[in-house]
């Protein structure tokens, strides 16, 4: 395990991001959540400055960065506004990642200097209607027939499904049963066969709406597979959760993120409003909220920091520092957004401040890239050294 420290041409660089956030992104923060609509403007915003290849390597097109600039550079857009930073976290934590790192060279050279530059948009699907946290109880069948893969399934709550151009489906090969037999295959939109739901109302980050795939004797030519799960053995499933901590490290700068912006906001209002003759800043009860929420704040950063940079050769972080990073950033930001708004009295309750949005956007990564459960489950397990086989009754 080796050190970490944000150096002086990262702290510039996050404040080149906060800048841009706070001239491009604050103003429609709201916007996109009262019309429940995705962002596309910041899309093509994020594209023009580069930060999609942020993370990408030098040879396809990328900046090479190592992954704690890619968790700056969402915990920034998450301090004004979570729906734009998950169409960074898509590009940065998502599939592009798992690319790089396992991807075949072929794979690598067609996708990732498109994803660079912004030209596509990748998502990645998984979940399915009794297959959520039990992933490996997945249905989605992927049939090998000569030079090509055939698809029939469906999967839900996936990420910008009814916006992204492509998507990496985690599929079953073959009679198999559990993690064995599980890969991965990337699906183009317009292949026929292949067809997208509408969002589903939800709480919060609603900008970014979460659909339903349909898969219908989609055929794919067959270096469209990601991972060929082997009906044998787990290895594809290992291979591709190997990869997941990138989303998790993610997920938890974005927690970091939201909570700055709530502690910011709750600071300034404590320091303007007054009661009984002073502002309420000059009451012991709203500095210790202030401390408490600077003091878990400042944990989860620092853990979050940590989990970003302790990754192997292939740029994947340490699943038990990226699970527990995880769980204490998304338990942490659900306190914070909650008690600035207390800090606020009832104008924090309204929509005139934006602290009900926050606190409502914090609610999604308790589910998102691992529930709390599963997480607690996960870090036990590494805990333990052993693992625990959820079926036995």
């Amino acid at each position: 395990m080796g050190p970490f420290e944000v150096t002086p041409e990262l702290e510039a660089f996050r404040q080149e991001v906060r800048r841009t956030a706070e001239r491009a992104f604050k103003d429609k923060a709201a916007y996109w959540d009262e019309r429940e609509e995705f962002p596309a403007e910041n899309k093509d915003k994020l594209a023009e400055l580069g930060y999609f290849g942020l993370l990408i390597p030098e040879q396809y097109g990328g900046l090479g960065a190592p992954l704690i600039q890619g968790a700056i550079c969402v915990e920034e857009l998450a301090r004004v506004d979570l729906n734009t930073a998950l169409v960074c976290q898509l590009y940065l934590h998502g599939p592009a990642g798992h690319i790089a790192a396992i991807g075949t060279e072929q794979q690598k050279r067609r996708f990732l200097p498109k994803l660079a530059r912004g030209e596509i948009f990748f998502g990645i699907s998984i979940s399915e209607p009794h297959a959520g946290s039990a992933v490996t109880d997945l249905k989605t069948i992927a049939t090998l027939e000569g030079d090509q893969v055939v698809l029939n399934g469906s999967k839900c709550f996936t990420t910008a499904g009814h916006v992204i151009s492509h998507v990496l489906v985690f599929v079953r090969f073959g009679r198999s049963q559990g993690a064995k037999g599980i890969g991965a295959v990337i699906v183009e939109r317009g292949t026929p066969g292949f067809e997208s739901g509408k969002p589903a109302p939800k709480m919060g980050t609603r900008g970014i709406g979460e659909a339903e795939l349909f898969f219908d004797n989609c055929r794919v030519p067959k270096e469209n597979i990601f991972v060929l799960g082997d009906p044998e053995n787990s290895e594809g499933f290992k291979k591709l959760m190997s990869c997941f901590g990138t989303e998790r490290v993610g997920s938890a700068a974005m927690s970091v993120g939201i909570a700055q912006g709530a502690l910011d906001f709750a600071k300034a209002h404590s320091e303007q409003r007054q009661q009984f003759g002073r502002p309420i800043m000059e009451f012991q009860g709203i500095q210790w909220k202030i401390a408490d929420m600077a003091t878990q704040l400042q944990a989860a950063r620092l853990m979050a920091y940590r989990a970003a940079c302790n990754v192997n050769a292939s740029g994947c972080p340490d699943p038990f520092e990226t699970a527990m990073a995880k769980l204490f950033a998304n338990e942490m930001v659900q306190r914070v957004t909650n008690e600035a708004m207390q800090i606020c009295g009832h104008y924090g309750y309204t929509r005139l401040a934006p602290l009900e949005r926050m606190s409502r956007d914090a609610r999604n990564f308790a589910y998102a890239a691992g529930t709390l459960e599963i997480l607690r489950n996960t870090i036990a397990a590494m805990a333990y050294g052993r693992g625990f086989d959820r079926r036995k009754g």
